[in-house]
């Protein structure tokens, strides 16, 4: 086992992966950039090394500074969480030819996976269900474009190869729209991503969100750790997720999760994964895959009673999964409601000092969060400031937790998105459970403040 890990991150995931190294009985370096200085996690840390200033681009994205730091810490490993770097190869390559360990997948899983033309086409040779389109990235041949097009059927996605973060995606419901929508996507892709690249696919009406956890080792063992269901997203960012997903019928779900751990043994993949697929009329269709510890890992640590993050380290360490697919159980229902820094209504983001900061408690409640009472919310970074997760024998019991929670937190001196949160909890649809992919734009567009 490791003896220090340098953590390449910030927020809750960077308290989160302290908080596993402290366990293992690791120390753990934090790195942080100017505006984190006051950080808890660099409070609570064994060393800390500030590696630049606020922006994002010389602190946290900055590849020799990260190193450096592990350098001179004599780290032996980094995780670099979620975000930021956390699925850049060329970072996991240079960390690796640096003589550390990289806390996730090889550079090459990661070159695979993280372009969705590459991923697609390893997806399909596993035998995985994809979105009908384009084999690959779409040429520079006009009428090819049509005719796939029209070979798919309209409506059609126009997405990034190298995307994400539901960034690099445009609908196209015509003809007449289509080849503009191309350029003017790969010109995106190209700016946002440095690859210009893109690919089409069919556009599913109605279908939800739904992801597989995996786990694998170096020693060709892996188990899928059931499913979440992610469906509420507002601009292709997940507001609410949950797990298990309901209304699915758990052979479908067996069926899908079989098949991703069939894909990641043939990949020779190691660490934590996530599958991504849309599901709609009892089909599922491969989207892509997230070569990282997720943002809403803590529902399946929940339903499953396994620490991802400590998995993740053991298995970045050479040790064996300590579990097999057998021993997998999924036991009740959990819900995590992303809080941000934001206005409920315009969703505006809103940094500044937190004067009040209560967090709620009981059966079944977590919270995963680095802000405390007299915190300054920096405003150059993802508004995202915590997570309450709640956990019941049934989604019902878990819905009434969460609710219970949600009024039992107290935000103040800035705005945060807990008032929608509490809106949704009491709507009749979420609550049915089943909810699609578009619903909650839809929800908000008929929202009266």
């Amino acid at each position: 086992m490791f003896k220090k890990i340098l953590i390449a991150n910030r927020g809750e995931i960077a308290l989160r992966i302290q908080r596993a190294c402290r366990e293992l009985g690791i120390k753990a370096v934090m790195v942080y950039s100017e505006a984190d200085r006051e950080a808890k996690y660099i409070k609570l840390a064994d060393e800390s090394v500030c590696i630049g200033p606020a922006a994002s681009a010389h602190s946290y994205l900055n590849m020799p500074a990260i190193i450096s730091a592990a350098e001179v810490t004599d780290a032996e490993a980094i995780h670099p969480g979620y975000g930021f770097l956390s699925e850049n190869a060329d970072f996991a390559e240079r960390v690796e030819k640096s003589g550390f360990k990289f806390i996730g997948p090889s550079p090459d899983s990661i070159r695979t996976m993280g372009d969705k033309v590459s991923a697609k086409q390893t997806m399909i040779k596993a035998g995985v269900p994809c979105v009908p389109g384009s084999e690959g990235a779409l040429p520079d041949d006009p009428a090819f474009i049509k005719r796939t097009a029209k070979q798919v059927g309209y409506p059609v996605i126009i997405k990034a190869a190298g995307g994400g973060g539901g960034r690099g995606m445009r609908v196209v419901h015509t003809e007449a729209a289509l080849l503009h929508a191309v350029q003017t996507t790969k010109a995106e892709a190209g700016a946002a991503f440095g690859n210009p690249e893109v690919y089409m696919e069919k556009f599913l009406q109605n279908p939800r969100h739904i992801e597989i956890q995996i786990m694998a080792d170096q020693h060709k063992n892996a188990v899928w750790l059931g499913e979440r269901d992610c469906s509420m997203q507002r601009r292709h960012q997940k507001v609410i997720e949950e797990a298990p997903a309901p209304g699915i019928p758990r052979k479908l779900i067996e069926r899908i999760g079989e098949r991703c751990v069939a894909a990641v043994k043939k990949i020779g993949y190691r660490g934590a994964g996530t599958f991504e697929f849309l599901y709609e009329n009892g089909e599922f269709y491969f989207i892509e895959m997230n070569t990282r510890v997720q943002v809403e890992h803590p529902v399946t640590e929940w339903i499953t009673g396994i620490d991802i993050v400590r998995t993740q380290i053991m298995v970045a360490a050479g040790e064996k999964l300590p579990f097999a697919q057998r021993d997998i159980e999924l036991k009740g229902h959990s819900i995590e409601c992303r809080i941000n820094a934001e206005d409920p209504y315009k969703f505006t983001p809103s940094p500044g000092r937190i004067t009040t900061w209560h967090t709620p408690g009981g059966p079944g409640v977590r919270v995963d969060s680095h802000i405390y009472a007299n915190y300054f919310v920096p405003p150059n970074y993802d508004s995202m400031i915590g997570k309450i997760i709640v956990h019941g024998d049934t989604r019902e019991q878990a819905l009434a937790r969460m609710r219970t929670a949600l009024a039992e937190t107290v935000v103040e001196g800035i705005n945060t998105n807990i008032a929608l949160h509490r809106e949704l909890m009491v709507d009749a649809k979420f609550m049915d459970g089943g909810t699609n992919i578009h619903y909650l734009e839809e929800w908000l567009s008929k929202r009266v403040r």
